[in-house]
């Protein structure tokens, strides 16, 4: 018996089981807190919602569920409003980062092998630096007397001050910005992995450089690309802070709300209830995506 549960304990069980501890601990048991809190009702109370489970009657306890704040949330526009900005600015900022990312990993990757880890470590640089500092230093350049305005007018590009700062052109380079690594360092990831023979193969058959790209690269790059989109979409729907920070009054998105819901307007369950659909509305597609990625693979 005991060496069963020994050999249970050891080699690939143990491997597999530390991930899902880990997931179930960080990830499974906060979203259960989160949907509890979500079916109860807001009270002036500490903590402010109710308990589910009601008094003891007959030697049964009741339970008393909540689904009035989800029902709210369809029915107020102001929530579906701020979902689709959410999604909207991620879903941009995640083109952006792509259309930037790409030929920066792409060039690193091509680079003598020398040039790459100091190439890689300005990528990384802006990490090392606090995230809110990285924020604020933009509101310094972005401003209407900043550092962006004062060069264009020194140089005699404009007359007046541009009114970028309060804008949705300043989110998205706030978010461009600060999220642009996550999507070059799975890219390098991939394409440094990439066999360079194809691409010679194709040069001998006649294959232009652009048309190799298109053929070749880009194709066995879609991971990269796929996990960097992922990287930076996902993060992205729940920014609080550069649309709090750079964004005006018309830069509504769900990270904003769940700010008031939870701290001005102590609306735990409506808040709560906002969270988990905003979770179900990322985790889906994501598991879906992974799902055709692997019916993809088990046909190549």
């Amino acid at each position: 018996m005991i060496n069963a549960v020994s050999r249970f304990w050891t080699g690939r069980t143990l491997i597999i089981g530390v991930p899902w501890l880990w997931l179930g601990l960080f990830f499974l048991l906060p979203f259960l807190f989160i949907l509890k809190i979500s079916l109860s009702q807001a009270v002036l109370a500490q903590p402010p919602y109710t308990d589910l489970l009601g008094e003891i009657q007959d030697g049964l306890v009741t339970i008393q569920l909540n689904f009035g704040n989800y029902l709210f949330l369809l029915e107020d526009p102001l929530y579906l409003q701020a979902l689709w900005g959410s999604v909207k600015v991620a879903g941009i900022s995640t083109l952006l980062c792509l259309v930037l990312g790409y030929p920066m990993a792409y060039a690193i990757a091509k680079a003598p092998s020398h040039w790459r880890l100091p190439l890689l470590m300005l990528i990384i640089l802006p990490f090392w630096t606090s995230f809110l500092i990285r924020v604020y230093a933009w509101i310094g350049i972005l401003k209407n007397n900043g550092l962006l305005n004062q060069v264009l007018m020194g140089m005699g590009v404009i007359d007046s001050p541009l009114e970028i700062m309060h804008t949705p052109v300043a989110v998205y380079i706030g978010v461009v910005y600060s999220y642009l690594p996550f999507m070059v360092l799975p890219l390098y990831a991939t394409l440094i992995r990439l066999d360079e023979s194809l691409n010679e193969a194709a040069a001998d058959l006649g294959c232009p450089p652009w048309k190799q790209f298109i053929k070749v690269t880009w194709p066995l790059s879609l991971p990269g690309v796929l996990a960097g989109s992922m990287l930076v979409f996902i993060p992205v729907m729940g920014e609080f802070v550069i649309p709090d920070l750079l964004g005006g009054p018309n830069t509504l998105m769900i990270g904003k709300l769940l700010w008031i819901e939870f701290f001005s307007n102590k609306d735990w369950p409506l808040a709560s209830a906002l969270a988990a659909v905003l979770l179900c509305a990322l985790i889906i597609p994501f598991v879906a995506l992974r799902h055709f990625e692997r019916r993809a693979e088990e046909v190549s």
